[in-house]
């Protein structure tokens, strides 16, 4: 029998829906590779277009290949007629609505159980026979001292004790206050997606430094010199990522020192030496 066509479409509606957030993710990395080529673009060096350029071109590939994967699936599913019955039959799965979870078994109440006195059978009183309780006889008055000696012998000196109550009585040193952190969330929509796109910035721009000039960066972390040493690559990527981001740069927080010191110095701050521009971080 041929699945309900309602249910076909509600069934490949619903598999669009689940692909639309991946959907958006692939559009926003191809829309940002795109930026990020056109600005590598504006530069007198090609090389520097080569890296964004292979990112767009990744980031479209995928693009592309979802949106195909998609639209044939949407085709076959409303064509009945060309499909194969293994595809009716996990078509139909599909639109099937989930089974309902089955119910709790229902545990019988305990049995209530009937008092002795009330039970109608009785133990005739012949035979009923005494119970003879055998008395433990009295341990001798020697072994009874044994034991009070031996714990009078292994009681702890009470002097530890007096000095762990003294340590306790100690008031806790004051805790050292903490720097407020700075919290993105409080910030309006606009200046969170702009912090966003400068953290990216900063980071492809230090990855594309140190990708073009490899034994600079060595011979930079080497003599602690990067700053001096890559002087023209850094001012051109802080002069760029200026004046897309100025109304963010007084902002407690600096992407591209911070990039600067993961990628291109190796996590060590002495390595660039003298760092050339204002920074909020360095000032705190």
């Amino acid at each position: 029998m041929a699945p309900d066509p309602s249910g076909v479409e509600q069934a490949v509606s619903r598999t669009l829906r689940d692909n639309l957030d991946k959907l958006q993710r692939m559009s926003d990395e191809l829309h940002q590779a795109i930026a990020d080529l056109v600005s590598a673009c504006a530069s007198s060096r090609p090389t520097y277009a080569l890296p964004p350029m292979l990112r767009s071109q990744t980031a479209a590939a995928a693009l592309a290949a979802t949106l195909d994967v998609l639209s044939r699936f949407i085709t076959t599913a409303l064509q009945p007629a060309q499909r194969p019955p293994a595809e009716e039959e996990v078509i139909r799965v599909v639109a099937m609505p989930p089974p309902k979870p089955s119910p709790a078994p229902v545990q019988p109440p305990p049995s209530t159980p009937i008092p002795m006195a009330d039970s109608p059978w009785r133990v005739p009183a012949a035979a009923a026979q005494p119970v003879e309780i055998a008395t433990q006889p009295a341990m001798p008055a020697a072994i009874l001292a044994a034991p009070e000696s031996a714990v009078g012998v292994a009681e702890p000196p009470a002097a530890p004790v007096a000095e762990t109550r003294a340590e306790a009585a100690r008031p806790a040193p004051a805790a050292e206050p903490r720097v407020a952190a700075f919290d993105l969330a409080s910030l309006s929509v606009e200046e969170q997606e702009m912090h966003r796109r400068a953290n990216r910035v900063a980071k492809v721009c230090m990855q594309d430094i140190k990708m073009l000039r490899p034994e600079q960066v060595q011979a930079g972390r080497a003599h602690k010199d990067i700053c001096m040493r890559l002087r023209d690559d850094i001012e051109k990527a802080h002069r760029e990522y200026d004046r897309r981001f100025r109304p963010i740069m007084d902002h407690p927080v600096d992407y591209f020192y911070s990039w600067l010191v993961e990628i291109l110095a190796g996590g060590d701050p002495e390595a660039l030496g003298e760092y050339p521009y204002p920074s909020p971080v360095l000032r705190r």
